[in-house]
């Protein structure tokens, strides 16, 4: 087992699982009760706004738009939707908590515990992790009570989520620990991670726009997600279930080495 990452001591090989994860334990059970405190504000706000969506597009107006490939556009729209309430809770939930933590001193006293930086990085994370799952399961439960679309490949849905929750709910560390102030995580949602989100195919199929634009949306990483979650979903996509999945693995794996960079050395985390 590897030394302790502040104090220099070896953990005892002997303690119990829980007592020697106490400190992990501990953080990730403070970042979920965060968020389950402010549940109307963290859960039930973004279920409804994709609600909204599905009963505008989908259910009002969904009868005049016919179907795409043969999917009914009611349940065309819905995994597009489920991945980006997922993708924005996780990366929300740890921007905040995490810049909030360097405002206030808070992660000095986690940084100085004998907690290792990968435990530090899973605690501060977990909160976005299971945000962002609760989130996409009661937006699912609500659209497929609406919209009766079904999961034709779960496995692949199963992957997808997993990656998702993970790619972003680690983005959301990173932005958290660069950001100097409020500002500059509601930048990311609101000038980068929604306009890629609205760009990514939700409500359309990028094989039906101009070559040139057709192009432009295979650059988009987020275009991806949604087409990993409409093949789980749905069973089919305008790209490969291999290349959307090997994409995912990619963002997520890329994200995740660039945040236990800055955990291992410290970087705009040290005071």
């Amino acid at each position: 087992m590897s030394v302790s990452s502040v104090t220099g001591a070896l953990p005892d090989p002997n303690a119990p699982f829980t007592e020697e994860r106490r400190g992990l334990i501990w953080l990730c059970e403070r970042e979920v009760v965060r968020f389950l405190k402010l549940w109307v504000q963290t859960l039930i706000a973004p279920v409804m706004s994709s609600l909204l969506f599905i009963v505008v597009f989908g259910v009002a107006l969904g009868d005049r738009i016919a179907d795409v490939d043969g999917v009914p556009y009611k349940q065309f729209i819905v995994p597009g939707l489920v991945v980006q309430a997922i993708l924005t809770a996780a990366y929300s939930n740890n921007s905040s908590t995490v810049f909030q933590a360097r405002s206030d001193r808070f992660i000095n006293d986690v940084l100085s515990s004998p907690l290792r930086w990968w435990e530090v990085n899973i605690g501060l994370a977990i909160g976005g992790v299971v945000r962002g799952l609760m989130t996409g399961i009661l937006l699912l439960i609500l659209a497929v009570a609406m919209t009766g679309i079904g999961v034709e490949r779960p496995f692949v849905l199963l992957i997808a989520t997993a990656l998702v929750l993970v790619a972003f709910a680690q983005l959301g560390v990173i932005a958290g620990i660069y950001a100097k102030s409020w500002d500059f995580m509601a930048f990311v949602t609101s000038l980068v991670i929604l306009p890629l989100s609205f760009l990514g195919g939700i409500f359309y199929s990028v094989d039906r726009l101009p070559a040139a634009w057709e192009l432009v949306s295979h650059f988009n990483p987020i275009f991806y997600l949604v087409q990993a979650f409409r093949i789980g979903f749905v069973g089919q996509g305008d790209v490969s279930v291999w290349l959307a999945l090997a994409v995912l693995v990619a963002l997520a794996a890329g994200l995740s080495a660039w945040c236990a960079w800055l955990f291992k050395t410290g970087h705009r985390l040290k005071p």
